[in-house]
């Protein structure tokens, strides 16, 4: 998309509105833990990012106008020096309806470990492992709301390709999967059109989300691929059409949030049912301090066998969350995910953070695995434990 156009539609609606410009900047290192497995990787990663904000409303806030852009620079990864428009959008807000233009993000979901229901961004792979990062996604949503709930409908005009570690980069294959090597069922390839629906609403104690989405897939087969010319191997993405329904719940009692999230999805090599369940305790004033811990369980089921991205099979999934109730906003959550196939297949991870100043912000993570299955995903990241630090300054 056309930056000047962006300059435009902010400099004409600054002659009768105030321009907020905001954002966050900073710099990342990535520590691995041990030696790398491939030629070229480095046992540390050093990168800069930059995520500035602009935003201006008028109309008396019925309409806004949001940008978001982002960019990383890596010293070691090409592929995860990128950028990307987050949000470039239009709303429009009326009486029982809501309107938004442009590109975006859409997040759906209410379990910890993994978020099945959501579909409509795509993964920004190259920013970190969780899968917590997405790509903005071009989208006309309309939403209505009521007495009965909120419906939400989404007309996705362009896809965005998964994004995936480069040649010199950590938490990859033996073979790294580049952006050249890929295929898509529909002859319209990224310029298909898909659509999504979503209902949610309060009943009761619950919070009920039911969804819909047929059109191209955001998660890729990948496969081994000859190359008869050269007889080279590597690895293909495929793209199918896939139709996707999904069920999120969340129950709020007293200390406890009980969690759900199920998908049935078509199209893609087979058809298959996955699904998380849990829950989450929180104990306020732990210990007679201002601090609340949380104890987290969820259970992960998939169908699928031996696929790249499909990690959560038959695992559990154990955790803290420990808030300080400080004025720096400090957190820490850790948790452990074990395959309940095989003892020696696991990964655990922790997320913490907190503000130095005002403008200031410190986070750490850290991320580990283990398996000894060629098949299981965490294979390939055996030897990519590693520790994330990251200083922040917002403006």
């Amino acid at each position: 998309m056309n930056l000047s156009l962006v300059g435009l539609a902010l400099t004409a609606t600054s002659a009768f509105a105030e321009v907020d410009v905001a954002g966050s900047s900073g710099i990342e290192t990535r520590y691995f833990l041990q030696d790398p497995a491939y030629e070229g990787q480095e046992r540390a990663q050093m990168s800069l990012f930059v995520e500035p904000e602009i935003y201006t409303d008028w109309n008396e806030g019925s309409d806004s106008l949001l940008f978001k852009p982002f960019a990383r620079f890596d010293e070691q990864d090409d592929e995860r020096t990128h950028y990307d428009i987050r949000e470039l959008q239009w709303l429009h807000i009326g009486e029982t309806w809501e309107s938004r233009v442009g590109i975006s993000k859409v997040f759906w979901g209410q379990t910890e470990s993994l978020h099945l229901v959501d579909i409509i961004n795509q993964t920004d792979m190259v920013e970190s492992i969780d899968g917590e990062d997405k790509l903005g996604q071009p989208m006309i949503n309309l939403n209505t709301y009521g007495d009965w709930g909120r419906f939400s409908a989404y007309v996705l005009p362009y896809f965005r390709e998964r994004t995936f570690p480069g040649l010199e980069g950590r938490l990859r294959p033996p073979l790294p999967i580049l952006d050249d090597n890929v295929r898509y069922e529909s002859d319209d390839e990224e310029r298909h059109v898909d659509y999504a629906l979503r209902w949610q609403n309060s009943i009761g104690d619950w919070e009920v989300g039911l969804s819909y989405f047929d059109g191209t897939t955001r998660e890729p087969e990948v496969n081994l691929t000859v190359n008869p010319e050269t007889a080279s191997i590597y690895i293909e993405s495929y793209y199918a059409q896939i139709e996707q329904v999904g069920v999120d719940l969340l129950k709020v009692q007293g200390s406890w949030l009980l969690k759900f999230e199920g998908i049935y999805r078509s199209g893609q090599s087979e058809d298959f049912t996955a699904a998380v369940a849990g829950f989450e305790r929180t104990t306020v004033g732990v210990l007679g301090t201002s601090h609340d811990l949380g104890v987290l369980m969820e259970y992960q089921y998939d169908e699928r066998e031996n696929n790249y991205f499909a990690t959560g099979q038959n695992d559990l999934m154990v955790g803290l969350r420990w808030i300080w109730n400080d004025i720096d906003g400090t957190e820490v959550l850790t948790g452990f995910i074990q395959d309940l196939d095989d003892t020696q297949t696991y990964n655990a991870f922790i997320e913490a953070s907190s503000r130095m100043t005002d403008n200031w912000r410190w986070k750490v993570d850290g991320y580990f695995f283990s398996s000894d299955d060629p098949d299981d995903t965490y294979f390939v990241m055996r030897r990519d434990d590693h520790i994330q630090v990251s200083l922040e300054y917002f403006f």
